[in-house]
């Protein structure tokens, strides 16, 4: 019998090195099973908010699974999933006291999208049914999720499956067109927005989906202020619903529990929730809306949508420990207060190593952008692979990051920043040294291989 195949043969192509084994993990560090040390700088795929082998949480899942583990959420309510559901919707406010618990970001996406169909039939527009993101962006990898998604590459393969959805250009920041600023480039979008609107019939487009605090394919986008205001504006003048998918950018990441926090002109009809919501420990994703829609779609006989693990209890439990040790340790602001110091440290890698483009992001939720040549912003060509170069020398030297161009680096490349909240200021040096070294070393490469010059 041949050796039985993990799921990194699945996803990795022959010939690629077998994956390091992971022994344990306490704080913001994990162990290989070769003894040596790591520090999660990116906390896994921006995930483990509150790092590894917490204590509460890890005693909630024991006792909750002691207690009852599976309850069918169809038939059982579970004290977990109540709580749970309080804690969020008090941490949440704004009116988003409804929420539905999936097993992760692309179910609440998935979740997210359905409910938006079902709402507009509720309402007697069975017409509504486009759903207008952006390019570039992330929202997932099941088909749904993955037909809002703007990658090009991503959408090649399994194009025939998918329901084809219109898509609007990302304000992006640092690579706005020529003799465009992010503000004018960010009115630009806006204006294609509703042009695209207008384009498609008003009546046929049920939702716009956008990442607020911008995920992987975009490392860390933030648009202007006014581009929030501006889009909520041009989605209610035509009856268009407003998805946030704050998968990543939940739970304290980006500063605030909410990424929506930070502009009060822009609220969202849902959310999507996931990663740090759990910090990792369970399978967790939300649907996160107001029990107004939500009643909508009641008098019409509920909502059409379901998972076996929807609600489960220790997932639950877990959610609520986390969520009462963000409160607890103040982890939410301390993301704002650390990130703060992590970006203006990541900037300052620019005096040595000029191939850092741009930083960007909110909190702890933050991105570096490599260029080959600051002075145009020009990428290095793609088949260099130099992100994922830069990505291995970290490893090297004892720091995990995610790497990722979009679109076949048609958008650039970058690195996430994006250690656990519970990282100190000393924990930012170590992680800032080791990504210097990285750099550096890269960069000296490219300058002995004549593929770039310094000035």
């Amino acid at each position: 019998m041949s050796k039985p195949l993990t799921m990194s043969s699945f996803i990795t192509p022959t010939g690629a090195p077998s994956f390091p084994k992971a022994r344990r993990g306490e704080g913001i560090y994990i162990w290989s099973v070769d003894g040596r040390q790591y520090l999660d700088g990116s906390s896994g795929a921006v995930t483990c908010t509150l790092g590894h082998g917490n204590q509460r949480v890890l005693r909630a899942m024991a006792e909750q699974a002691t207690e009852i583990s599976f309850a069918y959420a169809r038939v059982w309510e579970s004290d977990a999933h109540v709580r749970l559901t309080e804690r969020l919707a008090t941490l949440a406010g704004g009116r988003f006291d409804a929420a539905m618990f999936v097993s992760g970001g692309s179910e609440a996406v998935e979740a997210s999208l359905k409910f938006a169909r079902q709402l507009a039939c509720a309402r007697g527009q069975p017409q509504r049914w486009k759903i207008i993101s952006r390019m570039p962006s992330y929202h997932g990898s099941t088909l749904g999720a993955l037909s809002v998604t703007g990658d090009e590459e991503f959408a090649q393969m399994f194009a025939p499956l998918m329901a084809k959805h219109p898509k609007v250009s990302a304000p992006l920041s640092y690579r706005a067109p020529h003799g465009l600023d992010a503000d004018t480039y960010a009115r630009q979008c806006i204006e294609e927005l509703e042009r695209t609107i207008e384009a498609e019939d008003p009546d046929t487009v049920l939702a716009f989906i956008i990442e607020p605090v911008g995920g992987t394919a975009t490392g860390a986008l933030v648009a202007p202020d006014d581009y929030y205001k501006r889009i909520r504006e041009v989605c209610t003048r035509h009856g268009v619903l407003l998805i946030f998918d704050e998968v990543m950018s939940c739970a304290g990441r980006a500063g605030r529990f909410l990424a929506a926090h930070y502009w009060s002109t822009c609220r969202p009809d849902i959310i999507a929730l996931a990663k740090g919501l759990s910090s990792g420990y369970a399978p967790l994703g939300a649907l996160l809306t107001s029990s107004d829609l939500v009643a909508e779609i009641r008098r019409v006989g509920g909502f059409a949508h379901g998972h076996t693990y929807a609600a489960n209890p220790v997932s639950c439990a877990v959610g609520c420990a986390v969520l009462d040790e963000l409160v607890e340790r103040n982890l939410v602001a301390q993301s704002s207060e650390i990130g703060a110091y992590l970006a203006s440290e990541l900037n300052a890698l620019k005096r040595f190593a000029p191939i850092v483009g741009d930083v960007r992001g909110r909190g702890l939720h933050l991105a570096v952008e490599i260029v080959r040549d600051p002075r145009t912003r020009e990428p290095f060509p793609v088949q260099m692979g130099a992100v994922d170069q830069i990505r291995e020398r970290c490893f090297q030297r004892g720091l995990m990051l995610l790497s990722r161009r979009t679109s076949g680096g048609r958008f650039g490349e970058w690195l996430m920043v994006c250690p656990p909240l519970i990282t100190t200021r000393g924990q930012v040096d170590e992680l800032v040294r080791l990504l210097g070294l990285a750099l550096k070393d890269f960069q000296d490469a490219m300058v002995r291989g004549g593929q770039i010059s310094l000035p």
